[in-house]
């Protein structure tokens, strides 16, 4: 209840979630292309973004002895490389972006909710736009404020 009212405070907020499946160099490219915006029109705090990583339900406990079989025939600096790059390969990569712009900045709120879907990583992502005034925004917003 009370995390209901804080996000029923802040009116403007609405949180954009791009499920881009297992591929990483894309989540990679969406989260390099945000940074730089933030950077590049000094958004500040008013664009965050998050990476939500679920790893698939099968690769369970027996995944981490074949990443260990599949790296002890190469060198050391390799099987370090090799084993995150197997580790990586099978999770479920989802990318959550809050828009936080004031009551004053209608608009440019309205232009980043069109611009972003509408930009290359983005694109071959699948993408779902929760505002603030739907049913299922206040567990989206606070799934966003759980990941680290």
């Amino acid at each position: 209840m009370q995390a209901e009212r804080r996000y029923r405070r802040c009116m403007a907020q609405s949180i954009l979630i791009f499920d881009f499946g297992t591929n990483e160099e894309a989540a990679q490219q969406a989260r390099h292309k945000v940074e730089g915006w933030q950077q590049g029109f000094r958004l500040g705090k008013k664009i965050l973004l998050k990476f939500d990583r679920e790893e698939p339900a099968e690769a369970g406990a027996g995944r981490k002895d074949e990443q260990d079989q599949a790296a002890e025939g190469k060198e050391p600096g390799e099987k370090k490389s090799a084993a995150v790059a197997e580790k990586n390969a099978g999770e479920r990569i989802r990318l959550l972006i809050r828009l936080d712009f004031s009551g004053h900045e209608k608009l440019s709120q309205q232009q980043w909710l069109n611009r972003i879907p509408s930009e290359e990583p983005f694109k071959s992502a699948k993408g779902e736009t929760i505002h603030h005034n739907d049913a299922a925004f206040v567990k989206a917003a606070e799934r966003f404020d759980s990941l680290d």
